[in-house]
């Protein structure tokens, strides 16, 4: 059975000094790296998310005459109103600089249409339009899917609970995820969540050490 790393959001814009920055957010950068280096010696292709919005995206709350961090509805879906954050060609919307993007095999962008968000990977919110990246794992034969990054209760959640609607066998890295929680347990129960939905949560270095035969 094939696997593939997927890092979820590591964008400057979620981590320390960006728009929307996540607590401890660089902390999954370094870890990400060695996810990303086992992968490439045991021949696992690593995936990348990337939010990747307008600047008249209506998920912000300058654009929908909003206060941020409040909650309201967006296309009959209930909506966090945002700061501006990951805007296309913008440097909040790159990859964190030390992250290692030479090796990244494919990377997805999300969040581009200007009437809904867009958290999950594989869909918006609202599962109108598909990213490309089922199409693209379908096309690899992965069947498995290793997934960290930003933020636990949001992009990293929805993302994994579509991996598992879709089929995939999901292993999320606890550790190398972190949260926005705007209350204090929304992280805690994200990871119930993924966890009740079929995914196997483990730490990055319990990950690492069933890689070891392969390595």
């Amino acid at each position: 059975m094939k696997s593939a790393l997927l890092l979820i959001d590591l964008q400057n814009d979620f981590c320390q000094g960006g728009a929307l920055a996540v607590a401890e957010g660089d902390n999954t950068i370094s870890m990400a790296n060695l996810a990303i280096a086992a992968c490439r010696q045991a021949t696992i292709p690593v995936v990348a998310s990337q939010d990747w919005h307008p600047v008249d995206h209506r998920s912000f709350a300058v654009n929908s005459a909003a206060a941020p961090w409040t909650l309201g509805e967006l296309e009959g879906l209930p909506q966090v109103w945002w700061p501006v954050h990951c805007v296309q060609q913008q440097p909040g919307a790159d990859f964190h600089p030390d992250l290692n993007r030479a090796a990244l095999d494919y990377i997805v962008h999300k969040g581009q249409n200007p009437a809904i968000d867009s958290y999950s990977a594989f869909f918006d919110n609202g599962k109108r339009a598909a990213t490309g990246l089922h199409a693209w794992l379908q096309q690899a034969q992965i069947a498995r899917l290793i997934v960290m990054g930003l933020a636990t209760d949001y992009c990293v959640k929805f993302s994994v609970l579509d991996a598992l609607e879709l089929g995939y066998q999901v292993t999320l890295l606890s550790d190398g995820c972190r949260g926005v929680n705007l209350q204090p347990d929304d992280s805690k129960q994200a990871i119930a969540a993924m966890q009740q939905a079929g995914a196997k949560v483990q730490t990055l270095s319990e990950w690492l050490a069933t890689l070891q035969p392969a390595m």
